[in-house]
């Protein structure tokens, strides 16, 4: 009898070495969404405030590096792994 995974094949972390198809999709999609929130906010934060575009720049960078940074713990994630110590 062969032992049933934990999660499917849907990119959650079910202990394979990297993530499936639609992980690497899920981290694509995350990425734009936060770059776009964050953009969106920086742009209404100029219209507040009058500074045009010091925040639209600040939020585009800002969202970027953070999503970059999600992207990548997502991804390594698995390979960042200390072994088990048996």
């Amino acid at each position: 009898m062969s032992a049933q995974k934990p999660f499917g094949n849907d990119g959650i972390d079910d202990g394979d070495d990297a993530p499936s198809t639609s992980g690497y999709a899920a981290a694509g999609l995350q990425f734009a969404v936060a770059l776009v929130l964050f953009a969106l906010g920086g742009d209404w934060l100029d219209d507040r405030f009058g500074t045009a575009p010091l925040f639209l720049l600040l939020g585009v960078f800002g969202g970027g590096a953070a999503a970059f940074y999600s992207m990548y713990r997502k991804l390594m994630g698995p390979h960042g792994r200390k072994p088990e110590k048996q």
